[in-house]
Protein backbone atom coordinates (compact mmCIF):
# COMPACT_ATOMS: atom_id res chain seq x y z
CA UNK A 1 0.00 0.00 0.00
CA UNK A 2 1.32 3.44 -0.88
CA UNK A 3 1.80 6.21 1.62
CA UNK A 4 -1.04 8.03 -0.09
CA UNK A 5 -3.31 5.03 0.36
CA UNK A 6 -2.30 4.73 4.04
CA UNK A 7 -3.19 8.34 4.72
CA UNK A 8 -6.52 7.89 3.01
CA UNK A 9 -7.42 5.03 5.27
CA UNK A 10 -7.21 7.27 8.36
CA UNK A 11 -8.83 10.26 6.70
CA UNK A 12 -12.06 8.45 5.90
CA UNK A 13 -15.12 9.73 7.81
CA UNK A 14 -16.70 7.47 10.35
CA UNK A 15 -19.25 5.11 8.89
CA UNK A 16 -22.91 5.98 9.05
CA UNK A 17 -23.86 2.44 9.63
CA UNK A 18 -22.77 0.01 12.29
CA UNK A 19 -20.96 -3.01 10.96
CA UNK A 20 -23.02 -6.13 11.17
CA UNK A 21 -26.34 -4.47 10.66
CA UNK A 22 -28.37 -5.38 7.65
CA UNK A 23 -28.54 -2.83 4.89
CA UNK A 24 -31.15 -0.15 5.32
CA UNK A 25 -31.14 -0.37 9.10
CA UNK A 26 -29.56 2.83 10.30
CA UNK A 27 -28.77 3.61 13.94
CA UNK A 28 -30.25 6.38 16.04
CA UNK A 29 -28.59 9.85 16.04
CA UNK A 30 -27.36 9.34 19.64
CA UNK A 31 -25.75 6.02 18.85
CA UNK A 32 -24.33 7.45 15.62
CA UNK A 33 -22.74 10.31 17.57
CA UNK A 34 -21.28 7.92 20.12
CA UNK A 35 -19.93 5.58 17.44
CA UNK A 36 -18.34 8.44 15.55
CA UNK A 37 -16.67 9.70 18.75
CA UNK A 38 -15.21 6.29 19.50
CA UNK A 39 -14.03 5.92 15.91
CA UNK A 40 -12.40 9.33 16.05
CA UNK A 41 -10.56 8.53 19.29
CA UNK A 42 -9.44 5.14 18.00
CA UNK A 43 -7.95 6.65 14.86
CA UNK A 44 -6.71 10.00 16.15
CA UNK A 45 -3.31 8.73 17.22
CA UNK A 46 -2.92 6.88 13.90
CA UNK A 47 -3.72 10.02 11.88
CA UNK A 48 -1.27 12.04 13.91
CA UNK A 49 1.53 9.57 13.24
CA UNK A 50 0.52 9.19 9.56
CA UNK A 51 0.67 12.95 9.03
CA UNK A 52 3.81 13.29 11.14
CA UNK A 53 2.08 15.76 13.47
CA UNK A 54 3.25 15.16 17.07
CA UNK A 55 1.40 18.29 18.23
CA UNK A 56 -1.85 16.71 17.11
CA UNK A 57 -0.97 13.55 19.06
CA UNK A 58 -0.40 15.69 22.19
CA UNK A 59 -3.68 17.51 21.72
CA UNK A 60 -5.55 14.21 21.53
CA UNK A 61 -3.90 12.98 24.72
CA UNK A 62 -4.76 16.22 26.53
CA UNK A 63 -8.29 15.96 25.25
CA UNK A 64 -8.63 12.44 26.63
CA UNK A 65 -7.24 13.40 30.06
CA UNK A 66 -9.57 16.39 30.28
CA UNK A 67 -12.46 14.17 29.30
CA UNK A 68 -11.69 11.67 32.05
CA UNK A 69 -11.41 14.40 34.69
CA UNK A 70 -14.62 16.00 33.47
CA UNK A 71 -16.48 12.72 33.87
CA UNK A 72 -15.00 12.17 37.35
CA UNK A 73 -15.95 15.63 38.58
CA UNK A 74 -19.40 15.25 37.09
CA UNK A 75 -19.83 12.04 39.08
CA UNK A 76 -18.67 13.71 42.28
CA UNK A 77 -21.04 16.60 41.73
CA UNK A 78 -23.97 14.29 41.18
CA UNK A 79 -23.07 12.33 44.32
CA UNK A 80 -22.75 15.48 46.42
CA UNK A 81 -26.06 16.80 45.17
CA UNK A 82 -27.76 13.50 45.95
CA UNK A 83 -26.27 13.43 49.47
CA UNK A 84 -27.36 16.98 50.15
CA UNK A 85 -30.87 16.44 48.88
CA UNK A 86 -31.40 13.01 50.40
CA UNK A 87 -29.69 13.44 53.81
CA UNK A 88 -31.90 13.04 56.88
CA UNK A 89 -33.69 16.09 58.21
CA UNK A 90 -31.62 18.00 60.72
CA UNK A 91 -28.39 16.57 59.45
CA UNK A 92 -26.99 20.00 58.91
CA UNK A 93 -24.71 18.72 56.18
CA UNK A 94 -22.91 16.32 58.50
CA UNK A 95 -22.59 12.65 57.84
CA UNK A 96 -24.56 10.18 59.91
CA UNK A 97 -22.75 9.45 63.14
CA UNK A 98 -20.83 6.21 62.56
CA UNK A 99 -20.41 5.80 66.33
CA UNK A 100 -24.10 6.08 67.24
CA UNK A 101 -24.94 4.12 70.39
CA UNK A 102 -27.90 2.34 68.80
CA UNK A 103 -29.23 1.97 72.33
CA UNK A 104 -32.88 2.09 73.26
CA UNK A 105 -34.29 4.41 75.89
CA UNK A 106 -34.70 2.97 79.38
CA UNK A 107 -38.12 3.66 80.90
CA UNK A 108 -39.91 2.66 84.09
CA UNK A 109 -42.95 0.37 84.09
CA UNK A 110 -45.19 3.37 83.29
CA UNK A 111 -43.07 4.68 80.41
CA UNK A 112 -41.26 7.44 82.34
CA UNK A 113 -37.82 8.12 80.85
CA UNK A 114 -34.82 6.86 82.85
CA UNK A 115 -32.00 6.96 80.28
CA UNK A 116 -31.65 8.13 76.67
CA UNK A 117 -29.09 9.12 74.01
CA UNK A 118 -28.28 12.69 73.05
CA UNK A 119 -25.93 13.70 70.21
CA UNK A 120 -22.96 15.73 71.41
CA UNK A 121 -20.07 17.04 69.32
CA UNK A 122 -16.32 16.93 69.53
CA UNK A 123 -14.91 20.37 68.63
CA UNK A 124 -11.73 20.58 66.49
CA UNK A 125 -9.58 23.43 65.17
CA UNK A 126 -7.19 23.31 62.21
CA UNK A 127 -4.91 26.36 62.72
CA UNK A 128 -3.68 26.30 59.11
CA UNK A 129 -7.16 27.32 57.94
CA UNK A 130 -7.56 30.19 60.42
CA UNK A 131 -6.68 33.65 59.01
CA UNK A 132 -6.56 35.75 62.19
CA UNK A 133 -5.72 33.41 65.04
CA UNK A 134 -5.89 35.90 67.90
CA UNK A 135 -9.26 37.25 66.76
CA UNK A 136 -10.51 33.68 66.33
CA UNK A 137 -9.44 32.84 69.90
CA UNK A 138 -11.37 35.81 71.28
CA UNK A 139 -14.54 34.92 69.32
CA UNK A 140 -14.39 31.23 70.26
CA UNK A 141 -13.87 32.07 73.92
CA UNK A 142 -16.92 34.33 73.83
CA UNK A 143 -19.07 31.60 72.25
CA UNK A 144 -17.67 28.82 74.46
CA UNK A 145 -16.74 30.25 77.88
CA UNK A 146 -15.91 26.83 79.37
CA UNK A 147 -12.75 26.47 77.26
CA UNK A 148 -9.65 28.24 78.54
CA UNK A 149 -7.99 30.96 76.50
CA UNK A 150 -4.62 29.36 77.18
CA UNK A 151 -5.75 26.13 75.54
CA UNK A 152 -7.18 27.98 72.54
CA UNK A 153 -3.96 29.92 71.97
CA UNK A 154 -1.85 26.79 72.36
CA UNK A 155 -3.90 24.93 69.72
CA UNK A 156 -4.04 27.94 67.38
CA UNK A 157 -0.29 28.40 67.57
CA UNK A 158 0.30 24.94 66.12
CA UNK A 159 0.12 23.61 62.58
CA UNK A 160 -2.14 20.55 62.89
CA UNK A 161 -5.78 19.81 63.62
CA UNK A 162 -6.45 19.13 67.30
CA UNK A 163 -9.49 18.49 69.47
CA UNK A 164 -10.46 21.45 71.61
CA UNK A 165 -13.27 19.96 73.68
CA UNK A 166 -15.44 16.83 73.56
CA UNK A 167 -19.10 16.65 74.49
CA UNK A 168 -20.40 19.92 73.09
CA UNK A 169 -24.16 20.24 73.20
CA UNK A 170 -26.07 21.04 70.00
CA UNK A 171 -26.59 24.60 71.29
CA UNK A 172 -22.85 25.10 71.87
CA UNK A 173 -22.11 23.76 68.41
CA UNK A 174 -24.60 26.16 66.85
CA UNK A 175 -22.98 29.16 68.58
CA UNK A 176 -19.55 28.18 67.27
CA UNK A 177 -20.85 27.41 63.79
CA UNK A 178 -22.48 30.85 63.63
CA UNK A 179 -19.03 32.48 63.93
CA UNK A 180 -18.36 31.37 60.32
CA UNK A 181 -14.66 30.92 61.06
CA UNK A 182 -12.43 28.78 58.92
CA UNK A 183 -10.71 25.77 60.47
CA UNK A 184 -13.53 24.90 62.89
CA UNK A 185 -15.08 21.44 62.57
CA UNK A 186 -17.30 19.13 64.58
CA UNK A 187 -17.61 15.36 64.83
CA UNK A 188 -20.86 13.95 66.24
CA UNK A 189 -20.78 11.49 69.14
CA UNK A 190 -23.70 9.91 71.00
CA UNK A 191 -23.74 10.13 74.78
CA UNK A 192 -25.90 8.27 77.29
CA UNK A 193 -27.65 10.70 79.60
CA UNK A 194 -29.68 10.14 82.76
CA UNK A 195 -32.27 12.87 83.28
CA UNK A 196 -33.05 11.79 86.86
CA UNK A 197 -29.55 12.51 88.12
CA UNK A 198 -28.76 10.25 91.08
CA UNK A 199 -32.30 8.90 91.40
CA UNK A 200 -32.48 5.15 90.76
CA UNK A 201 -28.79 5.27 89.90
CA UNK A 202 -28.03 1.81 91.30
CA UNK A 203 -30.92 0.30 89.34
CA UNK A 204 -30.21 1.99 86.03
CA UNK A 205 -26.43 1.71 86.12
CA UNK A 206 -24.24 3.23 83.43
CA UNK A 207 -23.03 2.77 79.84
CA UNK A 208 -19.67 3.70 78.35
CA UNK A 209 -19.07 6.01 75.39
CA UNK A 210 -18.94 3.01 73.09
CA UNK A 211 -22.55 2.11 73.82
CA UNK A 212 -21.89 -0.85 76.13
CA UNK A 213 -23.52 -1.23 79.53
CA UNK A 214 -21.03 -1.35 82.38
CA UNK A 215 -23.26 -1.58 85.48
CA UNK A 216 -26.83 -1.96 86.71
CA UNK A 217 -29.64 -2.59 84.24
CA UNK A 218 -27.54 -1.08 81.44
CA UNK A 219 -25.17 -4.04 81.81
CA UNK A 220 -27.74 -6.68 82.76
CA UNK A 221 -29.91 -6.04 79.70
CA UNK A 222 -27.22 -4.70 77.37
CA UNK A 223 -28.09 -6.82 74.33
CA UNK A 224 -31.84 -6.34 74.75
CA UNK A 225 -31.49 -2.57 75.14
CA UNK A 226 -29.42 -2.40 71.94
CA UNK A 227 -31.91 -4.60 70.10
CA UNK A 228 -34.76 -2.36 71.26
CA UNK A 229 -32.84 0.69 70.06
CA UNK A 230 -32.32 -0.87 66.64
CA UNK A 231 -36.10 -1.28 66.42
CA UNK A 232 -36.70 2.25 67.64
CA UNK A 233 -38.35 1.01 70.85
CA UNK A 234 -37.72 1.67 74.56
CA UNK A 235 -36.85 -1.01 77.09
CA UNK A 236 -39.09 -1.06 80.18
CA UNK A 237 -37.82 -1.90 83.67
CA UNK A 238 -40.00 -3.21 86.48
CA UNK A 239 -39.48 -0.25 88.79
CA UNK A 240 -42.22 2.29 89.37
CA UNK A 241 -40.61 5.71 89.55
CA UNK A 242 -43.28 6.91 91.98
CA UNK A 243 -42.49 4.05 94.35
CA UNK A 244 -38.77 4.58 93.77
CA UNK A 245 -39.07 8.25 94.69
CA UNK A 246 -40.90 7.52 97.94
CA UNK A 247 -38.38 4.82 98.87
CA UNK A 248 -35.38 7.07 98.26
CA UNK A 249 -36.97 9.97 100.14
CA UNK A 250 -37.92 7.99 103.23
CA UNK A 251 -34.70 5.95 103.25
CA UNK A 252 -32.53 9.07 103.21
CA UNK A 253 -34.65 10.75 105.88
CA UNK A 254 -34.41 7.70 108.17
CA UNK A 255 -30.67 7.31 107.56
CA UNK A 256 -29.99 10.95 108.46
CA UNK A 257 -32.31 10.85 111.48
CA UNK A 258 -30.58 7.73 112.82
CA UNK A 259 -27.07 8.84 111.93
CA UNK A 260 -26.53 5.73 109.83
CA UNK A 261 -23.37 4.96 107.91
CA UNK A 262 -25.46 3.50 105.09
CA UNK A 263 -28.97 2.32 104.34
CA UNK A 264 -30.76 -0.10 102.04
CA UNK A 265 -34.30 -0.33 100.72
CA UNK A 266 -36.05 -2.70 98.32
CA UNK A 267 -39.74 -3.08 97.43
CA UNK A 268 -41.01 -6.09 95.48
CA UNK A 269 -44.18 -7.70 94.21
CA UNK A 270 -44.05 -11.07 95.98
CA UNK A 271 -46.25 -12.80 93.38
CA UNK A 272 -44.20 -11.81 90.31
CA UNK A 273 -40.78 -11.09 91.81
CA UNK A 274 -40.73 -7.67 90.11
CA UNK A 275 -38.63 -5.05 91.86
CA UNK A 276 -40.69 -1.86 92.14
CA UNK A 277 -38.04 0.14 93.99
CA UNK A 278 -34.39 -0.38 94.90
CA UNK A 279 -32.26 2.16 96.76
CA UNK A 280 -28.83 2.27 98.33
CA UNK A 281 -27.85 5.27 100.47
CA UNK A 282 -25.82 7.35 100.16
CA UNK A 283 -26.36 7.61 96.42
CA UNK A 284 -22.89 9.10 95.98
CA UNK A 285 -21.45 5.72 96.94
CA UNK A 286 -21.08 3.53 93.84
CA UNK A 287 -21.59 0.40 95.98
CA UNK A 288 -25.04 -1.10 95.52
CA UNK A 289 -25.70 -2.32 99.05
CA UNK A 290 -28.87 -4.14 97.98
CA UNK A 291 -27.10 -6.72 95.84
CA UNK A 292 -23.41 -6.45 96.74
CA UNK A 293 -23.13 -5.81 100.50
CA UNK A 294 -23.28 -8.62 103.07
CA UNK A 295 -24.92 -8.39 106.48
CA UNK A 296 -25.72 -10.58 109.45
CA UNK A 297 -29.35 -9.51 109.81
CA UNK A 298 -30.32 -10.88 113.17
CA UNK A 299 -33.82 -11.87 114.19
CA UNK A 300 -35.47 -11.64 110.77
CA UNK A 301 -33.99 -15.12 110.36
CA UNK A 302 -36.34 -16.40 113.05
CA UNK A 303 -39.01 -16.33 110.35
CA UNK A 304 -37.11 -18.99 108.39
CA UNK A 305 -36.50 -21.11 111.49
CA UNK A 306 -40.18 -21.02 112.43
CA UNK A 307 -41.15 -21.78 108.82
CA UNK A 308 -38.93 -24.88 108.77
CA UNK A 309 -40.43 -26.09 112.06
CA UNK A 310 -44.01 -25.59 110.84
CA UNK A 311 -43.40 -27.03 107.38
CA UNK A 312 -41.77 -30.22 108.67
CA UNK A 313 -44.53 -30.71 111.20
CA UNK A 314 -42.07 -30.73 114.09
CA UNK A 315 -43.74 -27.69 115.63
CA UNK A 316 -46.94 -25.67 115.57
CA UNK A 317 -47.99 -22.39 117.13
CA UNK A 318 -48.74 -24.11 120.45
CA UNK A 319 -45.43 -25.98 120.73
CA UNK A 320 -43.68 -24.91 123.93
CA UNK A 321 -40.05 -23.99 124.49
CA UNK A 322 -38.35 -23.45 127.81
CA UNK A 323 -36.91 -19.94 127.92
CA UNK A 324 -36.98 -19.64 131.71
CA UNK A 325 -33.19 -19.49 131.84
CA UNK A 326 -30.19 -19.17 129.57
CA UNK A 327 -29.65 -21.98 127.06
CA UNK A 328 -26.21 -23.58 127.35
CA UNK A 329 -24.44 -25.23 124.40
CA UNK A 330 -21.17 -26.45 125.82
CA UNK A 331 -19.53 -23.37 127.30
CA UNK A 332 -21.68 -21.01 125.24
CA UNK A 333 -24.57 -19.22 126.89
CA UNK A 334 -27.54 -18.04 124.75
CA UNK A 335 -29.79 -15.41 126.28
CA UNK A 336 -32.76 -13.26 125.23
CA UNK A 337 -32.55 -9.52 124.72
CA UNK A 338 -36.06 -9.09 126.16
CA UNK A 339 -36.03 -12.05 128.51
CA UNK A 340 -39.41 -13.44 129.56
CA UNK A 341 -37.87 -16.07 131.84
CA UNK A 342 -40.69 -18.54 131.23
CA UNK A 343 -41.90 -21.32 129.01
CA UNK A 344 -43.32 -19.87 125.77
CA UNK A 345 -45.33 -21.12 122.81
CA UNK A 346 -43.80 -20.86 119.36
CA UNK A 347 -46.08 -17.89 118.67
CA UNK A 348 -44.74 -16.14 121.77
CA UNK A 349 -41.17 -17.05 120.83
CA UNK A 350 -41.67 -15.18 117.55
CA UNK A 351 -43.50 -12.18 119.02
CA UNK A 352 -40.95 -11.73 121.81
CA UNK A 353 -38.07 -12.56 119.46
CA UNK A 354 -36.62 -15.21 121.75
CA UNK A 355 -33.13 -16.39 120.82
CA UNK A 356 -33.47 -19.27 123.27
CA UNK A 357 -36.70 -20.55 121.73
CA UNK A 358 -35.51 -20.51 118.11
CA UNK A 359 -32.14 -22.01 119.10
CA UNK A 360 -33.90 -24.96 120.72
CA UNK A 361 -36.11 -25.38 117.63
CA UNK A 362 -33.17 -25.27 115.19
CA UNK A 363 -31.22 -27.89 117.13
CA UNK A 364 -34.28 -30.13 117.24
CA UNK A 365 -34.61 -29.81 113.46
CA UNK A 366 -30.95 -30.66 112.92
CA UNK A 367 -28.30 -29.52 110.47
CA UNK A 368 -29.59 -31.47 107.46
CA UNK A 369 -33.10 -30.02 107.70
CA UNK A 370 -31.92 -26.47 108.42
CA UNK A 371 -29.46 -26.50 105.52
CA UNK A 372 -32.17 -27.89 103.23
CA UNK A 373 -34.59 -25.09 104.09
CA UNK A 374 -31.93 -22.39 103.87
CA UNK A 375 -31.16 -23.70 100.38
CA UNK A 376 -34.86 -23.68 99.46
CA UNK A 377 -35.15 -20.04 100.54
CA UNK A 378 -32.19 -19.04 98.34
CA UNK A 379 -30.00 -18.13 101.32
CA UNK A 380 -27.07 -20.28 100.15
CA UNK A 381 -26.66 -18.71 96.71
CA UNK A 382 -26.49 -15.27 95.13
CA UNK A 383 -29.83 -13.50 94.82
CA UNK A 384 -31.64 -14.52 91.62
CA UNK A 385 -31.76 -11.13 89.89
CA UNK A 386 -30.41 -9.95 86.53
CA UNK A 387 -27.91 -7.51 88.06
CA UNK A 388 -24.35 -8.77 87.57
CA UNK A 389 -23.42 -7.18 90.91
CA UNK A 390 -25.43 -9.81 92.83
CA UNK A 391 -22.99 -11.34 95.33
CA UNK A 392 -22.87 -14.80 96.83
CA UNK A 393 -23.49 -15.10 100.58
CA UNK A 394 -20.88 -15.92 103.18
CA UNK A 395 -22.07 -19.29 104.38
CA UNK A 396 -21.24 -21.33 107.48
CA UNK A 397 -18.66 -24.09 107.10
CA UNK A 398 -20.00 -26.21 109.92
CA UNK A 399 -23.57 -27.06 110.88
CA UNK A 400 -23.06 -28.15 114.49
CA UNK A 401 -25.42 -27.25 117.34
CA UNK A 402 -23.69 -23.98 118.12
CA UNK A 403 -23.87 -22.91 114.45
CA UNK A 404 -27.52 -23.94 114.20
CA UNK A 405 -28.35 -21.84 117.25
CA UNK A 406 -26.62 -18.81 115.70
CA UNK A 407 -28.30 -19.33 112.34
CA UNK A 408 -31.72 -19.52 113.98
CA UNK A 409 -31.51 -15.86 114.97
CA UNK A 410 -29.44 -14.51 112.07
CA UNK A 411 -25.80 -14.84 113.04
CA UNK A 412 -23.16 -16.98 111.38
CA UNK A 413 -24.34 -16.24 107.85
CA UNK A 414 -23.98 -13.03 105.85
CA UNK A 415 -26.39 -12.40 103.02
CA UNK A 416 -27.41 -9.52 100.75
CA UNK A 417 -30.69 -7.61 101.20
CA UNK A 418 -31.75 -8.88 97.77
CA UNK A 419 -31.46 -12.46 99.07
CA UNK A 420 -33.60 -11.57 102.07
CA UNK A 421 -36.25 -9.97 99.85
CA UNK A 422 -36.49 -13.06 97.64
CA UNK A 423 -36.63 -15.43 100.64
CA UNK A 424 -39.36 -13.45 102.42
CA UNK A 425 -41.31 -13.32 99.18
CA UNK A 426 -41.41 -17.13 99.14
CA UNK A 427 -42.85 -17.20 102.66
CA UNK A 428 -45.62 -14.69 101.88
CA UNK A 429 -46.85 -15.64 98.39
CA UNK A 430 -48.16 -19.14 99.07
CA UNK A 431 -44.77 -20.81 99.49
CA UNK A 432 -43.26 -20.32 95.97
CA UNK A 433 -39.69 -19.18 95.49
CA UNK A 434 -39.90 -16.57 92.73
CA UNK A 435 -36.67 -15.01 91.39
CA UNK A 436 -36.41 -11.25 91.64
CA UNK A 437 -36.47 -9.41 88.33
CA UNK A 438 -35.97 -5.90 86.98
CA UNK A 439 -37.82 -6.78 83.79
CA UNK A 440 -41.37 -5.43 83.52
CA UNK A 441 -43.87 -8.27 83.44
CA UNK A 442 -47.52 -8.47 82.48
CA UNK A 443 -48.76 -8.83 86.04
CA UNK A 444 -49.23 -12.60 85.87
CA UNK A 445 -48.01 -14.38 89.03
CA UNK A 446 -44.89 -16.45 88.42
CA UNK A 447 -45.23 -20.14 89.18
CA UNK A 448 -41.78 -20.54 90.76
CA UNK A 449 -40.83 -23.61 92.75
CA UNK A 450 -42.79 -24.65 95.84
CA UNK A 451 -40.50 -24.46 98.89
CA UNK A 452 -43.04 -24.55 101.74
CA UNK A 453 -46.69 -25.47 101.87
CA UNK A 454 -49.51 -23.01 101.31
CA UNK A 455 -50.58 -23.60 104.90
CA UNK A 456 -47.14 -22.68 106.20
CA UNK A 457 -47.25 -19.49 104.15
CA UNK A 458 -50.73 -18.70 105.45
CA UNK A 459 -49.63 -19.17 109.06
CA UNK A 460 -46.56 -16.98 108.61
CA UNK A 461 -48.58 -14.18 107.06
CA UNK A 462 -50.81 -14.20 110.08
CA UNK A 463 -47.84 -14.40 112.47
CA UNK A 464 -46.07 -11.47 110.81
CA UNK A 465 -49.24 -9.38 111.01
CA UNK A 466 -49.61 -10.24 114.68
CA UNK A 467 -45.99 -9.19 115.26
CA UNK A 468 -46.85 -5.67 114.08
CA UNK A 469 -50.06 -5.60 116.13
CA UNK A 470 -48.73 -7.13 119.37
CA UNK A 471 -45.02 -7.78 118.96
CA UNK A 472 -41.78 -5.92 118.21
CA UNK A 473 -42.92 -4.41 114.89
CA UNK A 474 -45.49 -1.91 116.14
CA UNK A 475 -43.76 1.15 114.63
CA UNK A 476 -44.29 -0.31 111.12
CA UNK A 477 -48.08 -0.04 111.33
CA UNK A 478 -49.82 1.93 108.56
CA UNK A 479 -53.55 2.61 109.14
CA UNK A 480 -55.78 0.28 107.18
CA UNK A 481 -52.98 -1.39 105.19
CA UNK A 482 -52.61 -4.56 107.33
CA UNK A 483 -48.83 -4.50 107.53
CA UNK A 484 -47.01 -7.59 108.79
CA UNK A 485 -43.30 -8.01 109.40
CA UNK A 486 -40.32 -8.96 111.52
CA UNK A 487 -37.58 -6.94 113.17
CA UNK A 488 -33.91 -7.81 113.01
CA UNK A 489 -30.96 -6.49 115.02
CA UNK A 490 -27.37 -7.65 114.92
CA UNK A 491 -24.01 -6.43 116.18
CA UNK A 492 -21.20 -6.28 113.63
CA UNK A 493 -17.96 -8.19 113.95
CA UNK A 494 -15.18 -5.69 114.66
CA UNK A 495 -11.65 -6.87 115.44
CA UNK A 496 -12.81 -10.43 116.00
CA UNK A 497 -15.53 -9.45 118.47
CA UNK A 498 -19.17 -8.40 118.12
CA UNK A 499 -19.34 -4.69 118.89
CA UNK A 500 -22.74 -3.32 120.02
CA UNK A 501 -21.72 0.18 118.88
CA UNK A 502 -21.54 -1.12 115.30
CA UNK A 503 -24.94 -2.60 114.63
CA UNK A 504 -27.40 -3.35 111.82
CA UNK A 505 -31.13 -2.72 112.25
CA UNK A 506 -33.56 -4.32 109.78
CA UNK A 507 -37.28 -4.61 109.22
CA UNK A 508 -38.84 -6.83 106.58
CA UNK A 509 -42.54 -6.23 105.95
CA UNK A 510 -45.38 -7.46 103.78
CA UNK A 511 -48.68 -5.73 103.06
CA UNK A 512 -51.53 -6.38 102.94
CA UNK A 513 -50.99 -9.48 105.07
CA UNK A 514 -54.63 -10.63 104.96
CA UNK A 515 -56.62 -12.33 102.22
CA UNK A 516 -55.83 -15.44 100.17
CA UNK A 517 -52.21 -16.45 99.84
CA UNK A 518 -52.50 -15.83 96.08
CA UNK A 519 -53.58 -12.21 96.62
CA UNK A 520 -51.44 -9.35 95.36
CA UNK A 521 -49.10 -8.14 98.09
CA UNK A 522 -45.84 -6.29 98.41
CA UNK A 523 -42.67 -6.68 100.43
CA UNK A 524 -40.65 -3.81 101.91
CA UNK A 525 -37.16 -4.26 103.36
CA UNK A 526 -35.38 -1.41 105.15
CA UNK A 527 -31.89 -1.83 106.64
CA UNK A 528 -29.90 0.74 108.61
CA UNK A 529 -26.15 0.13 108.68
CA UNK A 530 -24.39 1.33 111.84
CA UNK A 531 -26.99 3.79 113.16
CA UNK A 532 -25.62 6.07 115.87
CA UNK A 533 -28.99 6.64 117.55
CA UNK A 534 -30.20 4.50 120.45
CA UNK A 535 -31.71 1.98 120.60
CA UNK A 536 -30.15 0.59 117.43
CA UNK A 537 -32.69 -2.20 116.95
CA UNK A 538 -34.67 -2.74 113.78
CA UNK A 539 -37.92 -1.92 115.56
CA UNK A 540 -36.71 1.64 116.20
CA UNK A 541 -34.43 2.53 113.28
CA UNK A 542 -36.08 0.67 110.37
CA UNK A 543 -39.72 -0.15 111.20
CA UNK A 544 -40.98 3.50 111.25
CA UNK A 545 -39.67 4.07 107.71
CA UNK A 546 -41.49 0.93 106.54
CA UNK A 547 -44.81 2.25 107.90
CA UNK A 548 -44.36 5.62 106.20
CA UNK A 549 -43.37 4.02 102.89
CA UNK A 550 -46.37 1.68 102.91
CA UNK A 551 -48.65 4.61 103.70
CA UNK A 552 -47.34 6.67 100.77
CA UNK A 553 -47.08 3.99 98.06
CA UNK A 554 -50.40 2.23 98.74
CA UNK A 555 -52.37 4.56 96.40
CA UNK A 556 -49.89 3.91 93.57
CA UNK A 557 -50.25 0.15 94.02
CA UNK A 558 -54.01 0.11 94.36
CA UNK A 559 -54.02 -1.19 97.95
CA UNK A 560 -57.25 -0.16 99.67
CA UNK A 561 -57.44 0.72 103.32
CA UNK A 562 -59.78 -1.45 105.31
CA UNK A 563 -60.18 -3.06 108.72
CA UNK A 564 -58.85 -6.46 109.76
CA UNK A 565 -59.49 -8.46 112.97
CA UNK A 566 -57.01 -6.32 114.95
CA UNK A 567 -57.28 -2.77 113.59
CA UNK A 568 -59.92 -0.58 112.01
CA UNK A 569 -59.32 1.11 108.67
CA UNK A 570 -58.16 4.16 110.66
CA UNK A 571 -55.65 2.11 112.64
CA UNK A 572 -57.62 1.97 115.89
CA UNK A 573 -57.45 -1.28 117.95
CA UNK A 574 -60.37 -3.70 117.74
CA UNK A 575 -61.56 -4.46 121.27
CA UNK A 576 -62.42 -8.09 120.59
CA UNK A 577 -59.39 -9.06 118.51
CA UNK A 578 -59.05 -12.83 118.03
CA UNK A 579 -56.00 -14.95 118.63
CA UNK A 580 -53.54 -15.47 115.83
CA UNK A 581 -54.41 -18.95 114.61
CA UNK A 582 -56.69 -19.35 111.64
CA UNK A 583 -57.28 -15.68 110.87
CA UNK A 584 -55.83 -15.54 107.37
CA UNK A 585 -58.03 -17.20 104.86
Amino acid sequence: MSVHDHHSAYDRPAPGMVPGLSPGRRVSPTWRWFAEGIWWIEHAFGRARAHARPEEDARVRIFLILGVFALAFAGLAVGAAHAALMSPKGGGGYATNPNALVRGDLVDRNGVLLATNIVHYAFYIDPTEVWDREAAAVQIKRALPSVSMARLRRILSGDRRLIVMPGLTPAERRRLHALALGGLSFEPEDRRVYPLGTSATHVIGDADTGGRGISGAELAFNDEIRAAGARGLPFALSIDLRVQGVLENELAAAAVANGSKGAVGIITDVQTGEVLGLASWPTSDRLDRVTSAHYEMGSVFKTFTVAAGLDTGQADMDTRFDASEAFMIGDRKITDFHAQNRVMTLEEVYLHSSNIGTSRLAIELGGTVMRDYFTRFGLMDAAPIELKESARPRRPRRWDDSTLASLSFGYGIMITPAQMAAAMGALTNGGRFVPLTLRKGDGTPVRGRQVVSRETSRTLLNLMRLNVVRGSGGFAEAPGLRVGGKTGSANKLVGGHYDPTHAVGTFVAVFPADGPVEARRYSILILMDEPSSYPRTGGYVAAPAVGRIADRIAPFLGVERRADPWRTALGEPVATAPVAQGIVR
